[in-house]
C-alpha cells in the first residue's frame, strides 16, 4: 500500500498550482540544468536502473525524474550571517519525481538568507518510463485508485520500502557533518525538512536513519499517521492544509504521538492551500508556512549563533 501511496503523491504537483499558474500546467521536457555545486553522494547508482535521469518544466518550476545517482547541493549563507544551523531539504513527488524549485532550491535559498546552511537532497527515485507520454500514462493508470489510498495505513516496512532514499539521507547528513568546519556548520545542529514524499522520507530518516539523527525536523503536507517516536525524538514542525486532497482528512495521529511522548511539536493547519503549495505564492494563508517555520526555528535558537 505504501507503493500505491507513493504513486498518488507522484501526481501531487499537478494538483498544487493551477490556481496560480493555470496556463502553465503542461509538462515540457527540458535539458538537465547545470548543477555546478551538486556533490555526488557515496550511495552509488540505483540497482537495475534502465531509464536515465530526465527533467521537465511545469508551473514555471522544474522537476527531475528517474534520478539514479543521489546528489547534495549546498546553499550556504554569508559567513557573517551563518548561525551554525543547517537543514537537509527533501523535495517531494511521490518518489517518482522531485519538485526541485518549489520544494528544493527555493526553500534552501530562503533558509540561507536567514543564516541557515541548507542542502537540497536529490535522492534516488523509483523508475518510470523515459518519455513523458509514457510517464503520464503510467501515473494516470495508477492514480485511478484515487486519493482514498492516502488514508490507508501502509502494510510494508518503510525501512525496506525506502531503503535507497534513507541511505541517501544518511549520506547527506554524514557529508554535512564531515565538512562542518568548512561550511561553518555545527554538526549537532543539523535538521531536515521534507515535502509530501520528502516529508515521508524525513520521518523515515528520523525513525530508521540510524546515525543520521536530525536535530529538528519538519513535515510539510506529508501523511500524519501515528507512529512511535524515538525516546529522543527531535522537535517537530508540521504544516498541512485542511483541503489537502490526500492528507487533509486522515487525522492527526503524528501530532498526538509526539505529544504523548512529551516531545516538542508545532502544528499549523491552514484552512486552504491544497497539496504541494511549497514556495508558490498563493492567495491562501498556507503561503505563510515558511514565516511560521522561520519563527519556530528562531524560538528553538537556530537563527542565532550558538555561544
Amino acid at each position: 500500500m505504501i507503493r500505491k501511496l507513493a504513486v498518488v503523491l507522484a501526481l501531487a504537483g499537478t494538483l498544487a498550482a493551477p490556481a496560480v499558474r493555470a496556463l502553465d500546467d503542461t509538462m515540457t521536457p527540458i535539458a538537465i540544468p547545470a548543477q555546478p555545486n551538486a556533490i555526488t553522494l557515496n550511495t552509488g547508482p540505483l540497482p537495475d536502473a534502465k531509464a536515465a535521469e530526465s527533467w521537465h518544466s511545469q508551473y514555471g518550476s522544474v522537476f527531475a525524474r528517474n534520478v539514479t545517482v543521489a546528489t547534495l547541493t549546498p546553499f550556504l549563507p554569508e559567513a557573517a550571517k551563518a548561525t551554525g544551523a543547517a537543514v537537509i531539504v527533501a523535495p517531494g513527488g511521490g518518489f517518482r519525481t522531485l519538485s526541485m524549485n518549489n520544494e528544493g532550491w527555493d526553500v534552501a535559498a530562503a533558509l540561507a538568507k536567514q543564516g541557515v546552511a541548507a542542502f537540497v537532497l536529490k535522492y534516488r527515485l523509483v523508475q518510470t518510463p523515459a518519455d513523458l507520454e509514457g510517464f503520464n500514462r503510467e501515473m494516470a493508470k495508477l492514480f485511478s485508485a484515487g486519493p482514498r489510498v492516502a488514508s490507508t495505513p501502509p502494510k510494508e516496512e518503510p525501512s525496506v520500502t525506502y531503503a535507497p532514499q534513507i541511505a541517501d539521507a544518511r549520506a547527506a547528513f554524514a557529508l554535512v557533518r564531515a565538512r562542518a568546519k568548512e561550511w561553518h556548520v555545527d554538526p549537532d545542529r543539523v535538521g531536515m525538512i521534507g515535502f509530501s514524499a520528502g516529508a515521508m522520507l524525513t520521518m523515515a530518516t528520523t525513525l530508521y536513519g540510524q546515525d543520521a539523527k536530525p536535530a529538528f525536523i519538519a513535515n510539510i503536507y506529508g501523511p500524519l499517521t501515528s507512529m512511535t517516536p524515538p525516546a529522543d525524538a527531535p522537535p517537530l514542525f508540521v504544516a498541512l492544509a485542511a483541503d489537502d486532497p490526500f492528507f487533509g482528512n486522515g487525522g492527526y495521529g503524528l501530532i498526538d504521538s509526539w505529544r504523548a511522548a512529551k516531545r516538542p511539536v508545532e502544528f499549523h493547519l491552514f484552512e486552504q492551500g491544497g497539496h504541494g503549495f511549497g514556495m508558490y505564492p498563493k492567495t491562501t494563508t498556507s503561503t505563510g508556512w515558511f514565516d511560521a517555520y522561520s519563527r519556530w526555528l528562531a524560538m528553538h535558537g537556530y537563527l542565532a549563533r550558538k555561544n
